[in-house]
């Protein structure tokens, strides 16, 4: 069957996000300090941020949540409708509520907020009446304003749910700001993000764990006895020795390359000669803190195997291999 043709009025759509638009603009001039009070209240809550509300606003109230959780706040969702069915066991004496609801009246609504009442759940009201029972009962109402929905028939949810997620975003990224929560902290969150494995350390990225016995050897030791020392020293099999100075100090490596040029000018004598007449002396190295997307630079760039791991003294801590770039799954 052929489809009908349909004229698409693109002014009609420019005009929708123009609107809502403009009423998150006037959403922005008219908070005041039940914004701020709400802000300080998610900061210090010692528990969980709930974030609950039904229909269109429920969806909201999910990414608004998920933006807490991944930006330093405790944050999970909770079905309006669904709390009645057992989910209320997800709520503590110490948790906070955040309750989105438009009318703040719908029956869903009204019959959670008797039971986070009853649960000692203090509330965050965000909402477009200030009379409704949802405000009534709340701590502190963030108040939407005088709303009209952009719908054709002015009623589906639409300027509401794209006020109610801006709000959300607010709060979230408010006291995210006031959490001091940096970069790296976003990355241990968000490790499978393309930001995030920008931003993860060769540490977090599991790349080596502290403790384990590593292939090193006193710089003094001839070639010989610096091979057994490493060789006894760990199980795990590396193309490279770590040599330390008599502090402990990462002075050098022995490498394949090391030893092949070696045996080429030395003969069988190398065995009984001091390593550090063949290490490779100042070698590339990264520290636990150092982003993974560096460590992976560095391999590209000098074409090496294997980095050192140092700590701020300079001594080793791990050593990571070539092949531990197909694990970073970083980006260059």
């Amino acid at each position: 069957m052929k489809k009908a043709t349909v004229k698409i009025d693109l002014e009609q759509a420019r005009e929708i996000i123009r609107r809502e638009a403009q009423a998150v603009a006037r959403l922005a001039d008219e908070l005041d300090e039940d914004f701020t009070v709400a802000a300080e209240m998610i900061y210090n809550c010692l528990g969980s941020v709930v974030v609950t509300g039904v229909g269109k606003a429920g969806i909201i109230g999910r990414k608004v949540s998920a933006t807490l959780a991944s930006t330093g706040t405790p944050s999970h969702f909770l079905h309006a409708a669904e709390a009645v069915h057992g989910d209320l066991g997800r709520l503590r004496d110490n948790d906070i509520a955040i309750v989105l609801s438009q009318s703040g009246e719908s029956n869903e609504i009204v019959r959670l907020i008797a039971l986070l009442k009853k649960s000692g759940v203090r509330m965050i009201a965000i909402t477009g009446d200030k009379k409704s029972p949802l405000a009534r009962h709340s701590e502190v109402v963030i108040w939407l304003g005088n709303l009209e929905e952009v719908c054709p028939l002015g009623l589906a949810p639409s300027t509401s749910t794209t006020c109610m997620l801006a709000v959300g975003d607010a709060l979230a990224l408010t006291v995210m700001k006031a959490r001091d929560f940096q970069a790296e902290d976003y990355a241990r969150y968000h490790p499978g993000g393309a930001l995030g494995r920008k931003l993860v350390t060769v540490e977090q990225a599991a790349l080596f764990s502290r403790g384990r016995a590593l292939p090193q050897a006193p710089d003094n030791y001839t070639v010989r006895a610096a091979l057994e020392k490493a060789e006894s020293h760990t199980e795990l099999r590396h193309g490279c020795i770590m040599l330390v100075d008599s502090e402990g100090r990462l002075s050098g490596l022995l490498t394949d390359g090391d030893l092949r040029r070696g045996m080429k000018e030395k003969g069988i004598q190398i065995q009984n000669i001091p390593v550090r007449e063949i290490m490779t002396h100042n070698p590339r190295v990264v520290r636990p803190d150092t982003l993974a997307s560096e460590a992976m630079a560095i391999f590209h760039k000098y074409r090496i195997d294997e980095i050192p791991v140092v700590d701020e003294a300079g001594k080793p801590v791990g050593l990571i291999d070539v092949q531990d770039v197909v694990a970073l799954q970083t980006l260059q």
